[in-house]
């Protein structure tokens, strides 16, 4: 990682209709649904809108994904593992609900496969739980990103003018640059916060409210 010639770009997003969004899902389902489950959902509809960012630098060659295979960090007694929710793309978020816990109940225990911590085309980590606001998280070569997701805390906002108090959370992503430039990095961390749907402010939102699968056909199974 030190010889990879990286960036970073930090956004400050409204989490309200994450946290809104959240509670229908869970409404819906009688799975644990969290924060971190929402913004793999999430991600995946954005890397497959931003391709570039769901690659692999093999060597010379990118290659390009047509799923999001989506790492989450775990933090074990042994260091930290991220084992892969395949095709996050495809599943609704109960379902990756019930895989994110799956995976991280068998990290914690070690029982983990090499199939299922290898090979993921992108990687959130996310220390919000732990009231860290703001993080850089470390690329996880071959792939090119890795998002680092802060808590979602209390803020003073300005909006129209007028100051209010919104749930705020910091995204910072970490790019390969030999891969993804300024540009197709913003329009990724963009995608996943509602991009020009911001507040009214400018400010990005973190889910889109024209995201058909967040529910999903399977997301009432219990």
């Amino acid at each position: 990682y030190q010889n990879l010639p990286h960036f970073r770009l930090a956004c400050d997003v409204d989490a309200s209709r994450l946290i809104l969004k959240k509670g229908e899902v869970s409404d819906h389902t009688s799975t644990r649904i969290t924060v971190n489950d929402m913004l793999v959902r999430a991600c995946s509809i954005a890397l497959l809108r931003h391709p570039l960012v769901n690659s692999q630098l093999q060597g010379d060659e990118i290659v390009q994904f047509a799923h999001a295979d989506i790492a989450v960090a775990v933090a074990t007694e042994n260091g930290l593992i991220t084992p892969i929710v395949r095709q996050a793309d495809t599943l609704n978020v109960a379902q990756i609900a019930r895989a994110t816990a799956d995976l991280s109940e068998r990290a914690l225990r070690g029982a983990l496969t090499r199939e299922e911590i290898t090979g993921g085309t992108f990687t959130i980590s996310n220390l919000g739980m732990h009231g860290i606001a703001r993080f850089d998280a470390i690329i996880n070569p071959p792939q090119v990103a890795i998002l680092a997701v802060g808590a979602a805390e209390e803020r003073v906002v300005a909006r129209n003018g007028v100051p209010t108090v919104a749930r705020m959370m910091t995204l910072t992503l970490s790019v390969d640059h030999r891969v993804i430039d300024g540009a197709v990095g913003a329009g990724l961390e963009r995608r996943p916060s509602g991009g020009d749907a911001g507040a009214g402010d400018g400010r990005a939102r973190l889910i889109d409210d024209d995201d058909p699968g967040a529910l999903g056909s399977g997301a009432g199974g219990k």
